[in-house]
């Protein structure tokens, strides 16, 4: 199992969360049988919810399923292959999950195939309609499936893995279904109107690199090619000596999940989670003192639309708020 899974202890003890703080709650995880999505379930058990596993892979899943009754108790997580693409896979995955605990409060989507990961003059046609189906079309089957019984029972969270849109010379389609499940979300959070009016919590989470990759580990790392898929991507996460472990990401999740309200219409990066945790990264001095600038409410409506440095000398230029006044270091 730890060989399919490569599993390694939770860090839920460092994140200041009481165990059992989510008991009586009940998540769904879709592509919740690998990397961060595993974790995210993992995390979420041991906080007390029962858990739905929605992959696309049996082995993956029931093995998922397996290892986190084994850490938590029989009957805390459930396996269900599921093909987010496909209606029919996620009516059948609700009606399971109903049937077995009643209700679902929490709803994490989170899969995505990390092989659309190609420049646009490397990628198919094909490829594109992929990514826009599990993300955008996933997302919006489940938010359909799921939202009317929050509303109904005015209590729940909705919350989707997003990503870093810095158009990057690599994962190009893959950022392109991102964006458009995040711009389906914060529609959604505007028609769910203020989440102390409807009990539901909607926000982004943005993971950057999460995996077991270290590059200490390796005496001669392989050169990268601009161009090349990923070529841009950090080696090294900001308080890690390579990518943010798993466990440590479905902590940061949970803690999210818990602030969903105060996100609600908004979105938090993974970092900006841990370091409210007062996490213990391992390499702290990497992690930067000055909190991330916010856009204004006039720009955040046109975040896919103002792309790049604009008018080299604009009038009115688009000023960050809520800038920390603390000096980098």
């Amino acid at each position: 199992m730890d060989k399919i899974l490569d599993l390694q202890p939770l860090t839920m003890d460092k994140s200041g969360i009481e165990k059992g703080a989510m008991n009586g709650e009940v998540a769904v995880v879709t592509g919740g049988a690998s990397n961060i999505g595993l974790g995210i379930a993992r995390c979420l058990a041991w906080a007390g919810c029962k858990v739905i596993i929605c992959d696309i892979s049996a082995e993956a899943g029931c093995a998922a399923e397996e290892a986190i009754n084994s850490e938590t108790a029989p009957g805390t997580a459930m396996f269900v292959m599921t093909d987010v693409t496909r209606e029919h896979d996620i009516k059948s995955m609700a009606e399971k999950a109903y049937r077995a605990f009643g209700k679902v409060d929490i709803l994490v989507n989170n899969a995505m195939n990390m092989k659309l990961n190609n420049t646009i003059m490397r990628s198919t046609i094909r490829e594109l309609d992929e990514s826009y189906a599990i993300s955008a079309r996933g997302v919006m089957l489940a938010v359909k499936e799921f939202v009317p019984g929050m509303l109904r029972r005015r209590h729940g969270v909705v919350t989707y893995s997003a990503t870093a849109f810095n158009h990057p010379m690599g994962p190009s389609i893959y950022s392109a279904g991102k964006a458009a499940a995040t711009s389906l979300m914060m529609s959604l959070a505007n028609e769910l109107g203020p989440a102390e009016q409807s009990g539901i919590g909607v926000f982004t989470f943005i993971p950057a690199g999460v995996g077991r990759f270290d590059p200490s580990k390796f005496k001669d790392m392989p050169k990268r090619q601009p161009g090349d898929a990923m070529a841009d991507m950090p080696l090294a996460m900001p308080g890690y000596p390579g990518f943010i472990p798993p466990e440590d990401g479905g902590a940061a999740m949970v803690y999210s999940i818990l602030h969903a309200q105060e996100l609600h219409g908004s979105g938090i990066i993974i970092q900006q989670a841990l370091k409210a945790m007062n996490w213990e990264f391992p390499k702290p001095e990497t992690v930067s003192r000055v909190e991330m600038d916010r856009l204004s409410d006039a720009a955040l409506p046109m975040i896919f639309s103002l792309v790049g440095p604009g008018l080299k000398n604009l009038k009115d230029p688009i000023i960050p708020v809520g800038r920390s006044a603390q000096p980098e270091t």
